[in-house]
């Protein structure tokens, strides 16, 4: 009797997937009130490092988890545990696990590499770092580009009364706005890109978009470091050592760099049939490979770099820690909100859907650029990427020949407006956790968004004007 009962219990466990996907549910039937505990993990993203510091700092984790339960035990009780189940599985295999496999192999290997010498922080030296940075952000992604080049920026500023702004624009230009070029920049491109958008179409239908963009942060930077600099000057002691040249210890990490960048495109240029089910989300064999080949590279890069390179790096998981835990949390509150999105005119957010078209039935690319950039603010901006890119018609020749300005306004929002908050993009979490590790005093949620609000949105106000009326 006991076997048998085990038996059935088996047979029911096998079937869930079936069941779940025959219970899917579909976004137009929820109630706006469903985004709730995404916008209270949002709020306390914002407000917790103000008010409760010292509980915030110990207990963020708990926080972000609190919230993703206040989610999934009445989504659970209200679609049953199959629907939960499957939408459970999806965020975490189809989209967070790769999502953070990604993230620490670049988080590591980029960490393995000291950049030696001591550099001073001038205002020219500074804005070359820039450049530099947002050239190399579009051929080894946001992230990578933001891992590599900040540690050597903070240190090159150590001497400085104020660095905060530094750090800011830092993350304006390098993890966000200089990813905008190639599929390997930003996660939204890379989605365009495994949709069927050719790989070099971004940087032939925005690069003027991005060069003014990052030329214009350049030259604001530059002005308003050259301020800083003249009225609050540098410390009398230098933190760090001069030494005779530059160099780079661990530097065979950036082979490493560049097998990342290559699994990453193998993945997107790789077609197989075989495909593996894991609670009714499908499986890619080209995704395990690249996840696969990820997890050996962070491996490996954890095996050969020395010791002494981390130290010097002051490399330490900390930062990794907390932008894994937090973005867990915002992976799977996000699925009602993204389920909304989906449902299109007839959701709870048709009137966003309704905004981006004309009244002749035309997509407006001014209307999809701000709406694009504006829930890539505050949502992950690879599935907003996706919901629009849907919503234009979702035909990738369509999109890149008869609609290209929509399709130039849907890549240019996702990925420039992810830039406005700490949370548009993973890059600014991770470098605002870096920097302050470092003892850096970075701006509070509300204040980085003055930053955007003074530096950015007058920037995108123009080029709203220019490409995408």
């Amino acid at each position: 009797m006991k076997k048998s009962r085990w038996a059935v219990a088996a047979a029911l466990l096998l079937a869930l997937p079936g069941l779940a996907l025959a219970a899917d549910f579909d976004g137009s039937r929820l109630s706006p009130l469903w985004g709730v505990p995404f916008a209270g993990l949002l709020l306390s993203i914002a407000l917790m490092p103000l008010l409760m510091p010292a509980f915030w700092h110990h207990h963020f984790g708990k926080v972000a988890a609190a919230w993703t339960l206040a989610f999934f035990v009445p989504f659970a009780l209200m679609f049953g545990l199959p629907v939960a189940g499957i939408s459970l599985v999806h965020a975490l295999v189809a989209e967070y696990i790769p999502f953070i496999i990604l993230l620490t192999a670049l988080f590591t290997v980029a960490g393995g590499i000291f950049i030696r010498g001591n550099l001073h922080g001038s205002p020219a030296l500074n804005a070359g770092l820039l450049l530099i940075g947002a050239v190399l952000a579009s051929f080894m992604g946001t992230t990578g580009a933001s891992m590599l080049m900040i540690r050597p920026l903070i240190r090159a500023n150590d001497n400085r009364k104020h660095s905060a702004h530094i750090v800011v624009f830092f993350i304006f230009i390098v993890s966000n706005a200089g990813g905008s070029l190639t599929p390997l920049g930003d996660p939204p491109l890379f989605l365009g890109f495994l949709k069927g958008v050719d790989f070099f179409w971004t940087l032939k239908h925005i690069f003027p978009e991005t060069l003014f963009l990052i030329g214009s942060l350049l030259v604001i930077f530059y002005l308003l470091d050259s301020w800083y600099y003249r009225n609050e000057g540098v410390q009398p002691v230098d933190p760090t050592p001069d030494t005779q040249r530059l160099g780079f210890d661990g530097a065979f990490n950036f082979g490493l760099l560049a097998g990342i960048a290559g699994l990453v495109l193998l993945s997107g240029f790789w077609k197989s049939p075989v495909v593996f089910d894991i609670y009714g989300t499908e499986v890619g064999l080209p995704g395990l490979v690249r996840d696969a080949g990820l997890i050996a590279i962070t491996v490996l890069s954890l095996r050969l770099t020395a010791a002494k390179v981390h130290e010097d790096n002051q490399f330490s998981w900390g930062p990794m820690a907390e932008v894994a835990k937090l973005f867990a949390g915002i992976f799977l509150t996000i699925i009602p909100v993204i389920a909304m999105l989906k449902a299109g005119t007839s959701g709870p957010f048709g009137a966003v859907v309704s905004a981006v078209t004309r009244p002749d039935g035309q997509p407006d690319p001014a209307m999809y650029f701000w709406a694009a950039g504006t829930l890539s603010s505050f949502l992950d901006n690879a599935p907003t990427y996706l919901v629009f890119f849907n919503t234009a018609g979702g035909d990738p020749q369509v999109l890149m020949t008869t609609l290209a300005p929509t399709l130039a306004a849907i890549s240019a929002g996702a990925v420039f407006m992810g830039a406005n908050t700490y949370i548009g993009n993973a890059p600014n979490l991770m470098v605002k956790a870096i920097a302050e590790d470092r003892g850096v005093k970075m701006p509070s949620f509300f204040g980085y968004m003055a930053w955007s609000g003074a530096v950015l949105i007058p920037l995108f106000v123009v080029m709203t004007f220019i490409w995408f009326r």
